[in-house]
């Protein structure tokens, strides 16, 4: 079995296919084992060549594949389907006589059931062989968190309504606890290595952000703490989460911490993770500015860690501020666009580089306006002036004149117009342009895509568990639900085109069977729904056909 890139005469266009010789007598003949996609260019040559060593390497390892008797109607329905069109036999059936038995959901166990195989969370509880129904049970929990996240006695609920899998609550209790520090460390594992094999080489550049979940309670433990929320929930207790992701989006590993931690202060302990678990050689950390501290930076530059950081640049000092606020240095980032640039030496070993956008000026101009306007509003009606000057939003603006008087400040107004439009990045690292590094960090909104994606498809947030290891077993499962959601975002990119999660989640969750009972023999049959093309397209990216053909289930 081998890659093989099959060129068009008078055409740009590459296909990638992974192909085996097949010996017939004396001839041996190449078939086609899996179509992975076309390149228009090198970079997604590039990209679909390591795809297609990832898949090889799958197919190999898998060409004794064990088999197993279905236990539900879905899953027969879902095996059924697997038979060749050409062993299909016509059906003759008394359409007088079916009755529909059931009708599944089978999409989002099919397409992302294959992507979780294929990362080999099947087996992340241990001994395998013995807890092969909490295997089961973390399969289809991640799988309902997927189709559509709930409580887990709505998601028990709901695999059975819609999904034709029958599992007990406690059942799924059981399982979480069995979600021991060992598994959770082999999750992050598996999400590691497959992403390194994916992108075919080592892990150079990783993205690290915190992010806050909240739960739906009022009460603290040694875990759950209030602290600063991002979610505005400043009263109910919550963790903070640390998430540490590849440029391309991919999930590797994240680290629980207490709800009233600093992010800044977890930075370290995400480095020292890395450097402990994954084998990297020279790993360039892109954050936030939420993580920029004096200390971070010393701490990375004596790790040997290169950095780019989102810099505080209204908190320089006086002679750097003047620099950045002195627009005749800076220069255009492209000949056609209207950002500036402009570098500024901090030390021997770091620099600042500071982009202004005429859209994000305008943009900071609204946001301060709207702003001032309800301020205006709240000036004229309040009778205690104290609740603004409590208001840090508000307090930037006003100026106090006695005990009662409170009224805007034009200067203060005036000395934050004067930042519009400025963002700043502190880096260590040298040999890159500043439009590279640049690049470089604007690639961060991949992370903040993974939490978007998990505080809203995935709903990671409230969490209803209440004990430390419930909650670290909630967190895990979601973050298996975020890997498995990526990694078929980025195949689909790779093979197709650019879907979002939600248009692939909603695809598949219309990826439906009616289950059709003949009353009078007892046979059971299968209506699959109407296909649509992208359904087709997403179908073929793990290396499945859809048919719309009805066939038996035996």
């Amino acid at each position: 079995m081998f890659v093989r890139i099959k060129t068009s005469p008078n055409s740009p266009k590459k296909s990638v296919q992974i192909v085996k010789s097949v010996r017939s007598g004396k001839t041996v003949s190449q078939k086609i084992v899996r179509h992975v996609g076309t390149a228009l260019d090198e970079e997604e040559l590039i990209k679909l060549k390591e795809l297609a060593e990832f898949y090889k390497a799958k197919l190999e390892a898998e060409s004794n594949p064990t088999l197993f008797s279905p236990e539900t109607i879905a899953e027969m329905a879902i095996e059924a389907r697997k038979v060749k069109e050409e062993e299909k036999s016509s059906l003759k059936v008394n359409l007088k006589n079916l009755r529909e038995e059931a009708r599944v959901i089978v999409g989002i166990h099919e397409v992302y059931g294959s992507i979780y195989k294929d990362l080999g969370f099947d087996k992340v509880i241990k001994n395998p062989q013995r807890n092969v129904a909490a295997n089961k049970n973390l399969f289809n929990i991640v799988m309902a968190r997927i189709a559509n996240p709930s409580s887990k006695r709505a998601s028990v609920m709901e695999l059975e309504k819609d999904f034709g899998v029958k599992i007990s609550l406690e059942g799924v209790y059981k399982m979480m606890d069995k979600l021991d520090d060992k598994a959770i460390e082999k999750i992050e594992q598996l999400s590691y290595s497959n992403a390194q094999k994916i992108l075919k080489e080592k892990i150079k550049v990783v993205f690290y952000d915190c992010t806050t979940l909240y739960f739906e309670s009022f009460s603290e433990d040694e875990l759950k703490q209030n602290g600063y929320s991002k979610d505005m929930k400043f009263n109910q207790p919550q963790v903070l989460l640390g998430l540490i992701s590849t440029s391309e989006g991919l999930p590797i590993g994240y680290e629980v911490y207490t709800g009233s931690q600093y992010e800044g202060s977890t930075l370290k302990d995400a480095v020292e993770k890395l450097k402990e678990k994954y084998e990297l050689e020279k790993v360039v950390v892109v954050a936030d500015s939420g993580l920029l501290t004096e200390e971070n930076q010393d701490m990375l530059d004596s790790e040997g860690l290169e950095y780019i950081l989102g810099a505080r640049i209204k908190n320089m000092s006086k002679k750097i501020e003047k620099q950045i606020l002195d627009k005749s240095q800076y220069r255009k980032l492209t000949e056609e666009g209207s950002e500036e640039i402009r570098e500024i030496e901090l030390s021997p070993n770091r620099r600042l580089i500071v982009t202004y956008s005429i859209k994000r000026a305008e943009k900071d101009r609204r946001d301060r306006e709207k702003a001032v306007n309800k301020l205006k509003k709240k000036i004229s009606k309040s009778k205690n002036p104290a609740s603004l000057i409590s208001n840090y939003g508000y307090k930037k603006y006003i100026k106090i004149e006695g005990k009662t008087k409170v009224e805007l400040d034009e200067a203060k107004l005036a000395k934050s117009a004067a930042w519009d439009g400025l963002h700043g990045i502190i880096t260590n690292k040298k040999e890159l342009s500043a439009e590279e590094i640049l690049d470089y960090y604007h690639q961060l909104w991949q992370i903040e895509e993974n939490f978007r994606i998990s505080k809203h498809d995935l709903r990671i947030r409230p969490i209803y568990h209440w004990t430390p290891k419930r909650v670290k077993a909630h967190i895990a499962i979601s973050f298996m639900a975020l890997v498995c959601v990526r990694h078929l975002e980025y195949r689909v990119k790779r093979q197709y085109k650019k879907l979002s999660p939600e248009v692939i989640r909603n695809e598949l969750l219309h990826s439906q069977c009616s289950i059709l009972k003949d009353i009078s023999t007892n046979k059971k049959y299968c209506l699959p729904s109407k296909t649509t093309q992208e359904m087709k397209k997403i179908y073929q990216t793990v290396g499945k056909k859809i048919s719309s053909v009805p066939f038996e289930i035996k």
